[in-house]
């Protein structure tokens, strides 16, 4: 006989990784941006129901927003990690710019989440767009350190200011984001990247 004294359980939500739903919505809004992303969209790509969508990000679609661009926080963060532990460190810079070289043509037409939210959200989302920016300003900071090491121990000719050179770099990866969904060709690419590394050879 049923226990009367406790609620009958309705509407359990699914079991779910959020790690996993995380990215498979983050490459929706990497591909369509976050305002032309539908809740239909995000709901098919994650494979969940929206009670239990609800139930999980009960900020709906903007909090699954906010937490897919910590995702690409975490990955800045991990390659901060390899160059804190690498023998060669601006080395993996040059790299990591190089990398873009290598990728898919759908890859270069998404360019990078963060710097499309920088774009799309100016004068729309004020909050999400100072999230973004911080984003950016934090892997800067990791480009000024890595260009202060290289300075001290001679592998780094160019002397100046680390500050400027990490500002640099910086704007060297918000801009190939842009051209690379212009000129979707890793050979015009990986030109463009081998003149722009010359100023930190």
């Amino acid at each position: 006989m049923p226990d009367k004294t406790k609620p009958a359980m309705r509407g359990r939500p699914t079991a779910y990784d959020e790690k996993t739903v995380l990215e498979k919505a983050q490459q929706v809004f990497w591909r369509k941006g976050y305002t032309a992303t539908s809740l239909e969209e995000l709901l098919t790509a994650m494979g969940m129901g929206s009670g239990s969508f609800y139930h999980a990000f009960k900020g709906g679609k903007r909090e699954v927003f906010r937490k897919a661009l910590q995702q690409r926080r975490e990955a800045f963060n991990q390659f901060e990690k390899e160059l804190s532990q690498s023998e060669a460190p601006l080395g993996l810079i040059k790299n990591f710019f190089r990398s873009m070289a290598t990728a898919e043509r759908v890859a270069h037409l998404q360019g990078c989440i963060v710097v499309n939210t920088v774009v799309e959200m100016a004068f729309l989302d004020k909050e999400l767009e100072e999230e973004a920016i911080t984003i950016l300003k934090e892997v800067e900071q990791l480009f000024v350190r890595v260009m202060e090491q290289a300075q001290r121990k001679g592998s780094l000719q160019n002397q100046t200011d680390p500050a400027i050179l990490g500002r640099y770099l910086l704007t060297l990866w918000n801009g190939l984001n842009v051209t690379r969904r212009m000129y979707p060709d890793n050979e015009e690419l990986r030109k463009q990247i081998e003149m722009q590394l010359e100023i930190i050879s």
